[in-house]
């Protein structure tokens, strides 16, 4: 019965070495350079991920975890976490399922984008850090998966900062069709539901995604460089098939798992936040900066701020009002 017990042992001891091994094996493949103003880059397991993430600062401080959209990466905050560390807090930057180093465990999961995914992904992630509580702050992608978190499990919310305000993916909402002129800044939504825009969209990422930030920050004028920093990061084995799917789902299109099925019946309800909130408008959101479409989302102590000549990209064009965001929503209390 012993030496039962220990070759089961051993065998999970493989098991658990040859996950760890395959991780590292491809952030080398991948050949992720991280600025150094992020800290210092690391690998762990949460739930169905091998995580990709930078932490900086000082291990006692207050946590705040921030969080990428597409296509941008991790060095959306380069500049942001300087400051956030100079005032003391422990700040830390994962790669989203999909991008940089976050990998898969098993070649069996599925490749879900939907918003119930991301946002368990980033609990199972500070399970894993064993962090109880943070402040969270996001934009695109990453401002949505800080919202369903939030929503979700506020217990875990010290503060958010969002950019665009209450982005809950609502799919009933989202099947009913906007004005020509709104539906014109969905494009590439459209093509993604095609199999052509699937296989435009891996063929041709890098300019896809450099595209896309020019649209979406018209006024920015970042460089080569710049972009090839976080263009390295949709080198990810499983960037499009995230990508895909999580506009297919938006859409109808595509399903999601049925495990997240009571997730999104609760995200469908449209949920208030109950956490100190301040939200963020840029010229991206257009006839929506003022936030009064989403302010009575937010029952907590709540401030919004409207940033002008400034893209989507909040955190990488005007990285002090950013931190300055994440300093201030940490005074806020109910």
């Amino acid at each position: 019965m012993k030496t039962i017990v220990n070759t089961i042992a051993l065998k999970a001891i493989l098991i658990t070495v040859m996950f760890l091994t395959t991780a590292v094996i491809q952030a080398q493949k991948q050949n992720i350079e991280v600025n150094a103003s992020l800290g210092t880059l690391k690998q762990i397991n949460a739930g169905l991920l091998n995580v990709g993430y930078t932490e900086a600062g000082p291990s006692t401080g207050t946590p705040v975890i921030l969080l990428h959209g597409w296509p941008y990466d991790i060095h959306s905050y380069e500049e942001v976490v300087p400051i956030l560390v100079s005032k003391g807090y422990r700040v830390i930057t994962p790669y989203l399922r999909g991008s940089g180093t976050t990998t898969f465990l098993s070649k069996d999961t599925f490749r879900n984008g939907q918003q119930a995914a991301l946002a368990s992904d980033i609990i199972a992630f500070m399970d894993a850090l064993k962090i109880d509580k943070a402040i969270i702050g996001g934009f695109d992608w990453g401002a949505r998966t800080a919202v369903v978190m939030a929503a979700l499990w506020p217990e875990r919310l010290k503060g958010l900062v969002s950019v665009s305000g209450y982005l809950v993916v609502n799919l009933e909402a989202n099947l009913k069709p906007l004005s020509p002129k709104a539906e014109l800044g969905w494009w590439y939504q459209y093509y993604f539901a095609t199999e052509r825009g699937k296989l435009g969209y891996t063929q041709n990422t890098y300019e896809f995604n450099k595209q896309i930030w020019q649209i979406a920050s018209p006024l920015w004028k970042f460089n080569k460089a710049t972009y090839d920093q976080t263009a390295q990061s949709f080198d990810n084995p499983d960037h499009v098939a995230i990508v895909i799917h999580n506009y297919r789902w938006r859409q109808s299109l595509e399903p999601g798992e049925s495990k997240y099925d009571s997730l999104e019946k609760r995200l469908a309800s449209r949920p208030a936040i109950i956490v100190p909130t301040i939200t963020i408008a840029s010229d991206f959101d257009g006839a929506y900066a003022d936030g009064k479409s989403y302010a009575d989302k937010f029952t907590a102590k709540y401030e919004h701020r409207i940033l002008k000549g400034i893209g989507h990209n909040v955190p990488q064009e005007d990285p002090k009002a950013f931190a300055q965001a994440i300093i201030d929503v940490d005074g806020l209390k109910n």
